[in-house]
């Protein structure tokens, strides 16, 4: 800090106030201290982190206007920290006591500047805090080709302006608070007052409010705190990055959590046939959106019943096949050394490999090691005998269709069930596979989340909702909100 700087008899390098917030930092190397005269005797002090501020804004707006402001007298020291917050009229400024010390190492570590006037008991605190975020682009993740094209970023300001753009309603709540004793993450709630249950709301709000980490730094950790506490490969919360997506479910009553430093937004209650519903879908016609719905439920069942049904047939139930194709499949595993739940394991778990090494590498390696060592590997192993070709066939249909299910949560959902499923066909053929599938429509049908059951509107049955989730109507047809929601209207 250099030299001692003396006003009257006050030694502001000595004061402990500075030392103390220095301490209590560690002394950090972006820690800047910096001192300049308000008048020949009166010295004011600037306390502020200078990797997370503004530097320009500090010196235009505030060390610059204090000092050509007129000269400032201490005859009235406990006049001097009104006269400086005159000066900053224009800006947001908070008076705070320094025995608040807590307060002021917060805000220094959340981009403010505390303003030190000696011997003055407040300070002042002010914002002026700059983080770096990329630029609002097309998402990676959920691409469509009509349609908006903007997605949300890791600033949670920007996000919400991107929803309040689309929603003009003064309806729109939105709840803040603070989670992670050492990240102390903003968190969002955000919903339509008009339209979202209370009930949903208030479950939202005491989940959210019994968090109790150290550290929250994407959504993943707040979604694992508040969804329903139930043993499931189904995912319970709907995740997006997209603006246009979340303003349509805030729109049909649902609660949306926006998480500072998370460009993904949690949307809840959430159902079953809602992670198939693309948000291209409202941007065709209704036909077109109805038969597209059709072919991801019918993708969805070819994913996790193909390899299961397949191993089944051909280890249990031959005489399901016409004899030319049972024949071709005997040919074909002719002198493969392994049983058929072998074969499929392996072929399956090669598979997961190569898409996993495909997703860490760089992209233009990713993509290359991902479709060559697919081709390479499954023409060596038919060529080495070691797999059959119709296993070959099965594994690539399988994993083409998980792909097509828009939400990449369920199609993680997709593989573990693949596996189960397969186990069972392996020890009990198309009997494990069929017993396999009676669970998990059991199971499916007892999953609720945040109250609303997660199978509707199937089970139970709302007939009225089907219209815009089996199939899509046109949109002058859809007149009502999902009863599934619960909402506190019923008309759109």
């Amino acid at each position: 800090m250099g030299g001692a700087k003396m006003y009257g008899n006050y030694n502001i390098a000595g004061d402990d106030f500075v030392h103390q917030i220095t301490t209590a930092l560690g002394n950090p190397p972006d820690l800047t201290i910096q001192y300049f005269h308000l008048s020949s005797d009166l010295i004011g002090c600037c306390i502020f982190i200078k990797t997370i501020t503004d530097l320009e804004k500090i010196e235009n707006y505030i060390i610059r206007p204090l000092i050509e402001a007129p000269a400032l007298k201490t005859e009235h020291p406990e006049r001097i920290i009104q006269a400086v917050n005159y000066v900053f009229s224009a800006i947001p400024v908070i008076v705070i006591k320094k025995t608040d010390f807590s307060k002021c190492v917060q805000s220094i570590l959340e981009g403010h500047v505390i303003l030190f006037i000696p011997p003055n008991k407040e300070v002042l605190l002010i914002d002026v805090s700059k983080y770096l975020y990329r630029e609002i682009a097309e998402s990676k993740s959920e691409p469509t080709i009509r349609g908006p094209h903007d997605s949300f970023i890791e600033s949670i300001e920007s996000n919400i302006s991107l929803v309040r753009k689309r929603l003009k309603t003064p309806h729109l709540r939105m709840e803040e608070c603070t989670l992670g004793d050492s990240t102390q993450t903003k968190v969002i709630t955000a919903y339509l007052q008009d339209v979202a249950s209370p009930e949903v709301v208030n479950e939202f709000r005491n989940r959210i409010g019994s968090i109790k980490t150290d550290s929250i730094l994407e959504s993943a950790y707040i979604e694992e705190w508040i969804q329903d506490k139930t043993f499931t490969p189904f995912p319970t919360l709907y995740n997006t990055d997209r603006p246009d997506v979340v303003t349509a479910h805030l729109l049909e009553g649902r609660v949306v959590v926006f998480i500072d430093g998370a460009p993904n937004v949690l949307i809840g209650p959430c159902t079953f046939f809602q992670f198939f519903i693309a948000a291209e879908d409202y941007y065709q016609r209704a036909d077109v959106a109805s038969v597209l719905r059709w072919l991801r439920f019918f993708s969805f069942l070819l994913s996790i019943l193909l390899p299961s049904t397949f191993v089944g047939i051909v280890s249990y139930h031959q005489e399901l096949l016409p004899t030319p194709l049972l024949i071709s499949f005997s040919a074909q595993r002719e002198g493969v050394p392994f049983p058929a739940i072998v074969e499929a394991l392996v072929m399956m778990v090669t598979l997961e490999i190569l898409r996993e090494a495909g997703l860490r590498m760089p992209r233009i390696a990713g993509q290359a090691i991902s479709f060559v060592g697919a081709i390479v590997l499954g023409e060596a192993a038919v060529q080495a005998g070691l797999v059959s070709g119709s296993m070959v066939i099965v594994v690539a249909v399988t994993a083409i269709s998980n792909f097509v299910t828009p939400a990449y949560s369920l199609g993680i959902s997709q593989r573990l069930i693949q596996f189960a499923l397969l186990f069972l066909a392996g020890f009990m053929g198309l009997y494990g596979v069929l017993c396999g599938v009676l669970f998990m429509l059991t199971h499916l049908v007892t999953l609720k989340s945040f109250g609303v059951p997660y199978f509707a509107p199937i089970a139970p049955t709302i007939l009225a909702d089907w219209k815009d989730t089996i199939i899509r109507v046109p949109r002058p047809s859809m007149k009502t909100l999902p009863k599934t929601m619960k909402p506190r209207r019923k008309d759109r």
